[in-house]
């Protein structure tokens, strides 16, 4: 099973939009927890695909609002999937508007994760 790790960035978008945009977050809840589901029975991330996710660089999964209301605005949360610790990171809402910023976002937290975890390899040995 996997676990799901927020960052402190989702926690602060998570809150922005159950204010502001209530069906935009509800909708990429729902889509998260398919994913989740998806992830649980597959043999590993890279197996998962679904019309809602996108494949953004360094292995960020962008999760959208589609299959629900076609009138909310677009909207997407962005995660990575670590397969060797079975960690579903939330890393940060957004939408149209934000993507480029939220796309670097994910962008520096996947390097930053990969390179703590190389760190603490070293660290082992």
């Amino acid at each position: 099973m996997w676990h799901i790790e927020p960052t402190d960035q989702y926690e602060k978008d998570y809150k922005h939009y159950d204010k502001k945009r209530p069906n935009e977050l509800a909708a990429v809840l729902r889509n998260l927890h398919r994913y989740k589901e998806m992830l649980d029975a597959a043999k590993n991330s890279r197996c998962v695909h679904a019309g809602f996710l996108h494949d953004e660089p360094k292995g960020v999964i962008a999760v959208d609002q589609k299959g629900f209301r076609a009138s909310i605005q677009e909207t997407r949360l962005y995660t990575f999937a670590d397969d060797k610790t079975k960690t579903l990171h939330l890393i940060t809402i957004g939408d149209k508007d934000t993507q480029s910023g939220d796309v670097r976002i994910s962008e520096d937290f996947v390097s930053d994760l990969r390179q703590q975890q190389s760190n603490e390899q070293q660290d082992i040995k």
